[in-house]
């Protein structure tokens, strides 16, 4: 699952809209539209989409010779 997809799930879990995340994270609703459908966000937003979402963002890459994760 990618991340626009997580994205989305969680906004159904929660009974909100996308226009409603747009609107708490200070973009327009065209804007998170078109980066939703991209898939195109910096982690500040994502961080901030986090946040309305009530959730905690959690990104990974480690192997560090192998630590695995990814």
């Amino acid at each position: 699952m990618n991340t626009p997809e997580k994205i989305r799930l969680l906004i159904r879990r929660r009974n909100m809209i996308l226009g409603s995340i747009a609107d708490q994270t200070g973009q327009t609703r065209q804007n998170f539209s078109n980066k939703i459908k991209r898939g195109d966000f910096k982690e500040s937003e994502l961080r901030q989409i986090a946040e309305v979402l009530g959730c905690d963002l959690k990104i990974t890459f480690v192997d560090r010779e192998t630590g695995e994760e990814f």
